[in-house]
């Protein structure tokens, strides 16, 4: 680890605004390509003439009109799902700030279209929580096989990459970083 830290060098984490925003374009990414997504969510944007939409505007536009941007119906309506959740249940930093990275993925994997892995993602690039381990992705398991000479095909994988991580705490998401990082 000390040999990729000094390799890639200092990674910081920053707060990020309009959560439902952004855990609306998680979706739209959802097993894209970037380019892609990126297409795609801009489609989305120009929807709202380029700007950041409110939940109540995201609600106004037709499931029809979403999928005319190049989203499915599955993910048109997880748009919605997101929207609705934000006006009803609240996704704001003051809520998030009370509860722990388990509760607020038990809470926001209640949308439907939010699994485990987004809203760990959004734990470490929404929040800025320093200690995530997003063992689930794909990413983090390559880098971690060929770094550490784990095994993905052995049935104790993930004890293992959890055992490794462990070693970690408490800045596992500085960690997930450098080794997404270590693919490049």
């Amino acid at each position: 680890m000390r040999k990729l830290i000094n390799k890639v060098g200092e990674v910081t984490l920053k707060k990020r605004g309009k959560i439902y925003l952004w855990l609306c374009e998680s979706i739209v990414s959802q097993q894209l390509s970037v380019k892609a997504a990126d297409t795609i969510f801009s489609r989305f944007l120009g929807l709202f003439e380029g700007k950041a939409p409110t939940p109540e505007q995201i609600l106004e536009v037709p499931i029809g009109k979403l999928r005319s941007v190049g989203l499915s119906f599955a993910k048109s309506g997880y748009l919605h799902n997101v929207a609705r959740f934000a006006l009803e249940q609240g996704l704001d930093h003051r809520k998030f700030s009370k509860l722990t990275d388990e509760e607020v993925i038990e809470y926001v994997t209640q949308i439907k279209g939010v699994g485990r892995w987004t809203a760990e993602i959004m734990l470490m690039f929404v929040l800025a929580r320093e200690d995530v381990f997003a063992q689930d992705d794909v990413g983090i398991q390559n880098a971690m096989a060929r770094l550490y000479g784990l095994n993905r095909k052995h049935k104790r994988f993930k004890t293992q990459m959890l055992a490794v991580a462990e070693r970690w705490r408490p800045y596992r998401t500085y960690a997930c970083i450098y080794m997404w990082r270590a693919r490049m």
